[in-house]
């Protein structure tokens, strides 16, 4: 029983791990398209964050200011989304679209430039990441029964940005729900005539939501190159921008309905990794490549139609135009 217990809580230890940049940009695709502006380029902006972490990283030996710069990047690029949705009333769609294809090339080129190791950086010193935090008592702690391992396993040794993610999710619902910003932000998402005819700035609402999405991205970006890795290699999202946005569209553009979508996604994962060379009774040892491709399956069947009835804002996508 112990040893089942040990091996419960280690898995849910992963799934904190792995699910911590999908609660980053879950919560940051949530603010943007809460205001009315799609983000499909949650990928892209993790990406360039976590290219401009570990550079930094690499040259200060600093993980803080790695991530100094990877927020300023991920804004930067959140900006720019904003310029061509809101201030030029492109297509929503196609800008994040093209964030991600300019992310992808301009990260492997400048790596390649810069580093001469294949679009990736040199492998980090522990100085210049975020380590695991370990909490006071937590190895004297592990030999009390149940509540022991908990501490020990599940809750001491994650580094800062696990529970940055962790706190980011009830300030998220405490901001959409509960604040001033938060009840305006839902309506200029429903209604942005209304609230222009409020006298509040729809255009500046709408750029505060995706510069505070670019924030979250940053830190996702860094979460991956300096505190899960050592380091950046291309393409290392590998689609969990997109799997966040599934997530976000799961839990009905509300933050925690999109958090338990975001563990279920990480738990599937920290089950496939635990799963490659595991013999299955019956099935003999499962192919690692379909115990990896998992998550994404998953990713299409639940958007698939099997989540019910999700309504987006009813503004979303639509280009506001200020009457005259």
């Amino acid at each position: 029983m112990d040893d089942t217990i040990l091996l419960v809580l280690r898995t849910l230890d992963a799934t904190l791990r792995v699910a911590t940049p999908l609660i980053f940009c879950a919560m940051a695709g949530l603010f943007s398209e809460r205001s009315g502006i799609i983000d499909i380029g949650l990928e892209g902006k993790m990406l360039a964050a976590a290219f401009a972490a570990a550079c930094i990283a690499t040259i200060s030996g600093s993980a803080w200011a790695a991530l100094l710069v990877a927020l300023m990047v991920s804004v930067s690029l959140a900006l720019l989304h904003g310029f061509a949705c809101i201030t030029h009333r492109g297509d929503h769609v196609v800008s994040g679209v093209a964030i991600n294809i300019l992310v992808v090339g301009l990260t492997v080129v400048l790596g390649n430039a810069w580093f001469r190791q294949g679009g990736q950086t040199p492998s980090l010193p522990a100085d210049a990441r975020f380590m695991p935090l370990d909490f006071p008592a937590a190895e004297a702690a592990a030999g009390i029964p149940l509540i022991g391992p908990v501490y020990a396993e599940l809750i001491s040794g994650h580094n800062l940005l696990v529970y940055a993610a962790l706190a980011v999710v009830p300030l998220t619902a405490w901001i959409v729900y509960k604040t001033r910003f938060g009840l305006r932000l839902r309506a200029v998402g429903e209604n942005p005539a209304a609230v222009d005819t409020a006298g509040i700035s729809v255009t500046w609402l709408r750029y505060r939501a995706v510069m505070i999405c670019g924030l979250l991205c940053g830190l996702a970006g860094t979460y991956l190159a300096i505190a899960q890795n050592a380091g950046f290699a291309r393409d290392m999202t590998a689609g969990q921008g997109y799997i966040a946005l599934a997530a976000m569209i799961f839990g009905k553009w509300r933050p925690w309905p999109a958090f338990g979508a975001c563990l279920m996604f990480g738990l599937l994962d920290a089950v496939s990794i635990r799963l490659q060379g595991v013999e299955l009774p019956g099935v003999g040892e499962v192919p690692v490549q379909a115990i990896q491709a998992l998550p994404y399956v998953l990713t299409v069947v639940l958007l698939a139609g099997f989540i019910g009835k999700a309504v987006a804002p009813k503004a979303i996508g639509v280009p506001y135009v200020k009457e005259r």
